[in-house]
């Protein structure tokens, strides 16, 4: 504060600081949130964050100021995190689901996802399946869809309408059709395809459910390749000894047509209702932010760090999501009014 003398009478005059500055060495929302930004949202370690800072301003905050900087976006942007689980339970929309692992204090962990085209809900655990799930706790009281790549621990839940993604199965067809040269696997890539360019063409058209005559065909077709899969790679035979535990062991092949056979309505559930998606990809780009991160600083020091780290993330994908840019959206958290969406209010 600039501090004046009158040259007259002599009086002191001190200059007086803003609204909000009530310390002797305080940092302002915007210096703050640029803080966070950096570190959370472009993943750029702490000390470089505070370099940054230092060659753009001058001055260097600490890297614990960064870090309390973090806890205080996280402790604000609760309410609007909570309020996306609620939403993600009751919401229409097929939520997509899916897992990736992340090393914190040591150990790995998992990063889940819940997720549709307007919100985003990541959460760290040290466990990957049903415990883990249920602690989330949106999957048990979700009833509608939840599109995921086939992990046991989602089947789990009966109430959910499962979805399963097509991007996994056409990956390991291609394997199949390229390593074990089976015909079947080509072919249904193709069956495949094809059903998924004719939906997407009669949604353009504003159709909402293909005919009767069409489903029926892409069906016995569909079937008569499960058929010839299962010709082409019969079960393996009795071992000699019975084991007491465990499944014998089949070929990648068989794994997979025992899938595709076992889960028909699941693979073809984007056939069945045009409002389930092909595939699972909306929740692999959610999680992709969580891999550059790992791969940028290797591992969170804390578990805490990667808890803060998961609920900013989420806060700025569904901010983004809805028009938002990320930076705004940080700087109305830390003001303490964080951004919220129409339909979470």
């Amino acid at each position: 504060a600039e501090i004046k003398q009158c040259p007259q009478c002599g009086k002191v005059n001190k200059g007086e600081f803003p609204a909000g500055v009530t310390q002797a060495a305080q940092y302002g929302v915007r210096i703050k949130a640029q803080g966070v930004y950096f570190n959370q949202n472009h993943h750029i370690p702490l000390e470089r964050t505070c370099e940054i800072l230092f060659d753009l301003y001058g001055h260097a905050p600490s890297e614990a100021t960064i870090v309390a900087a973090s806890r205080e976006t996280e402790e604000q942007v609760a309410s609007i995190n909570e309020a996306v689980k609620a939403y993600l339970v009751e919401t229409e929309e097929p939520v997509h689901c899916d897992e990736t692992g992340l090393r914190a204090e040591g150990k790995l962990h998992w990063v889940h996802v819940a997720s549709t085209e307007r919100a985003t809900c990541l959460e760290v655990h040290a466990k990957r399946g049903r415990k883990a799930l249920d602690e989330i706790n949106i999957l048990p009281r979700r009833k509608g869809w939840a599109v995921h790549d086939g992990f046991s621990s989602y089947d789990q839940y009966p109430d959910l309408e499962h979805a399963r993604c097509n991007a996994h199965h056409l990956r390991e067809l291609v394997f199949i059709e390229e390593r074990y040269e089976q015909e079947w696997a080509g072919k249904m890539i193709e069956l495949l395809v094809e059903i998924k360019g004719v939906v997407e063409k009669a949604k353009q058209q504003g159709q909402t459910a293909l005919s009767e005559q069409q489903r029926d065909d892409f069906e016995a077709r569909y079937d008569e390749l499960i058929i010839q899969g299962l010709q082409a790679n019969h079960p393996p035979p009795d071992p000699p000894v019975k084991k007491k535990r465990g499944r014998k062991k089949q070929s990648k092949p068989k794994n997979l047509l025992d899938r595709l056979q076992g889960h028909k309505r699941e693979v073809l559930a984007f056939m069945d209702d045009f409002n389930v998606p092909f595939d699972n990809n909306l929740a692999e780009r959610d999680l992709r932010m969580v891999k550059l991160k790992q791969k940028v600083s290797g591992c969170f020091r804390t578990q805490q760090g990667a808890q803060t780290f998961c609920q900013i993330r989420s806060y700025i994908s569904t901010a983004r999501k809805n028009g938002q840019r990320a930076f705004d959206a940080l700087v109305t958290a830390m003001n303490g009014e964080p951004f919220c969406p129409d339909f979470l209010q």
